[in-house]
């Protein structure tokens, strides 16, 4: 039964403003089938990791040209399949915009997208290069009440904490994996990777109680163990956080006085 209003004077709708937390794709390739395998590798190293998203697939860094263009209906297709939904398209030319807009994409062309730096020093170990990157568009704090993990995190395993911080009671040994959204809080010694601002929350800390890991990121930026870490923070009472400037972001980590 529909419900009517009896005054004519009150509108049956208001038009308000809104924020929607959504991830960019940064497209590296048109090869859509590389893009498939590789959220396929992501999926299965992080399960979960999406969930519904919805997501602005952005061109820009391909540079088609405007004789140029890129299997959308199919990338789409692949998109959903991995549990991301596709809203938007962000630096495609006029032709490739036709084409976004006849799938209901709409022009996400002044779309503000946060792109980090890694700090200076020794890079991660080298890998294929990666056809996509996902990154937040618009952060948002974690709103979850905190994942609590209360037994030691052997090698091999991995905990995400997704969209909440995530506490640590005992100690991260050398090649676990600890991932959240938000904060992460190790109450032990930290000796393998923290990845904390999994999905561009560049508010996002990290915390241990001994400082050791073998990688440390927060919103895409990070740090390995080959770039050692200054000798007042190393083993010792320590947080990481971003700290901006005019070069990007590069972490910041300290010592925590008792």
């Amino acid at each position: 039964m529909a419900i009517v209003s009896e005054d004519p004077s009150q509108p049956c709708y208001d038009i308000k403003s809104a924020d929607l937390s959504l991830v960019a794709l940064l497209l590296k390739t048109t090869d859509v089938e590389a893009v498939s395998l590789a959220l396929k590798q992501q999926m299965a190293e992080t399960p979960g990791f999406f969930d519904q998203d919805p997501v602005v697939v952005d061109v820009s860094a391909l540079g088609l040209e405007p004789d140029q263009t890129l299997d959308l209906a199919t990338l789409m297709g692949v998109l959903r399949e991995h549990q991301l939904v596709p809203l938007a398209i962000k630096g495609a030319h006029e032709a490739l915009l036709l084409q976004a807009k006849g799938l209901g994409l709409v022009d996400a062309s002044d779309a503000r997208i946060r792109r980090s730096v890694a700090v200076e020093g020794p890079s991660a170990p080298p890998t294929a290069p990666a056809p996509l990157e996902f990154i937040q568009a618009t952060p948002s704090p974690a709103s979850l009440g905190a994942m609590v993990i209360d037994k030691p995190l052997r090698s091999g395993q991995q905990v995400y904490a997704k969209g909440r911080d995530l506490i640590v009671l005992a100690m991260v040994n050398a090649g676990a994996e600890v991932i959240a959204d938000g904060h992460i809080h190790v109450y032990g010694a930290l000796r393998g990777k923290a990845i904390a601002g999994a999905r561009g929350n560049t508010q996002a800390q990290i915390f241990a109680q001994v400082m050791e890991p073998e990688l440390i990121s927060i919103a895409g930026v990070y740090r390995t163990s080959e770039n050692a870490l200054p000798q007042d923070v190393l083993g010792q009472v320590a947080q990481v956080c971003l700290q901006s400037g005019p070069d990007g972001d590069k972490l910041l980590i300290t010592a925590v006085k008792s």
